[in-house]
């Protein structure tokens, strides 16, 4: 047991997102952060690490003050050299996209981030999750062997477009059920709060957010972020494209709501 408890550590709640911070451990060490802190747990500590929202009870806290979140609502045990996650509570757990591992039911994680999602009907709550991945050693094909690390593809974005963004985004980042993008009118008050000498409009944030769709969709071939590219009626569209593309590829995360204040 004593050797086991060494190999286990945990991890503050100001760490900082999963997407862009990689905790020290050798390859294969799972890392799982919720929004009270989280813990690292090294391949060979003999360690099942259990998340849920009774926080005395499991390892990391999800879902905290969420009665529809399972006490114990999973589990993240080695098996057979790789790290597998089990749904033991009521809610699905979500991948990026739409896969669902229901309650029963397992799936493997691989090397490299990952964002969970807990789905209640009042909400999504983040589990985010990184495995240290492996960079040397056995070839890629052999039994056991970590996919190559999640690649980065983070769009890069100003600090001023982080910010529009991020206003916009808000809804999507605090994981409300069926979220849209804040109203321009919404987004000029709450930037104009933030930098009064700004003088922010609703046509400026939508400026700054127009450009950014016109540059990712050239620069980076994303799809569904020109008005001829979505059909009519477009409607939030395409700034619910872009949000989806910012979020899947880790461009802007939870953390970012700090730049507003929170």
């Amino acid at each position: 047991m004593a050797s086991s408890v060494r190999k286990v550590s945990l991890l503050p709640r100001d760490i900082g997102s999963l997407s862009r911070t990689v905790p020290p451990g050798l390859p294969g060490t799972l890392h799982v952060l919720g929004a009270n802190g989280g813990m690292s747990v090294a391949p060979d500590a003999d360690f099942t690490l259990l998340f849920g929202r009774n926080e005395p009870d499991v390892h990391v806290s999800v879902g905290a003050g969420d009665t529809r979140v399972s006490r114990r609502q999973g589990l993240i045990v080695r098996e057979s050299s790789r790290w597998v996650l089990y749904n033991t509570g009521g809610p699905p757990i979500r991948f990026p996209g739409s896969r669902l591992v229901l309650g029963g039911d397992h799936a493997r994680l691989n090397a490299g981030f990952t964002p969970l999602f807990v789905v209640s009907s009042r909400q999504e709550h983040l589990l985010e999750v990184r495995i240290t991945a492996s960079t040397q050693g056995r070839p890629a094909n052999a039994p056991g062997a970590y996919e190559e690390e999640t690649r980065n593809e983070a769009r890069e974005l100003t600090p001023e477009e982080r910010l529009v963004l991020v206003c916009l985004a808000q809804r999507y980042l605090r994981l409300e059920p069926g979220p849209q993008p804040l109203a321009w009118a919404q987004v000029a008050f709450e930037l104009a709060e933030l930098q009064p000498q700004r003088q922010w409009s609703p046509k400026a944030a939508a400026h700054v957010v127009a450009k950014v769709r016109k540059r990712l969709s050239k620069e980076y071939g994303v799809a569904g972020l020109l008005e001829e590219e979505v059909p009519q009626p477009v409607g939030n569209a395409l700034n619910h494209n872009l949000i989806t593309d910012l979020l899947i590829t880790t461009t802007i995360v939870r953390s970012d709501l700090r730049l507003l204040g929170e």
